[in-house]
């Protein structure tokens, strides 16, 4: 038996379109990489520009083991 653990998940601007059922927590498994939870909702990496976790920058690579807050932000565009 797999043991999970939750985190709280804000997808921004263009990504919100990956949240599913508009929630705000996630289910994990403790270990997992941002970019496993951003294949796990089908979002590729390079379409996540700014990654925070419990409001400090974080890294694609960045281990989760429960109960962070993870915020993801594409690229901005624009001119």
């Amino acid at each position: 038996m797999n043991a999970s653990a939750k985190i709280q998940l804000k997808l921004y601007a263009t990504l919100r379109k990956f949240l599913p059922d508009d929630c705000d927590e996630l289910d994990i498994e403790p270990g997992s990489s941002v970019s496993d939870i951003l294949k796990q909702l089908g979002i590729p990496d390079n379409e996540a520009k700014l990654i925070f976790i419990d409001g400090k920058k974080g890294a694609i690579d960045t281990i989760l083991k429960g109960g962070e807050r993870l915020g993801v932000f594409p690229p901005v565009g624009g001119g």
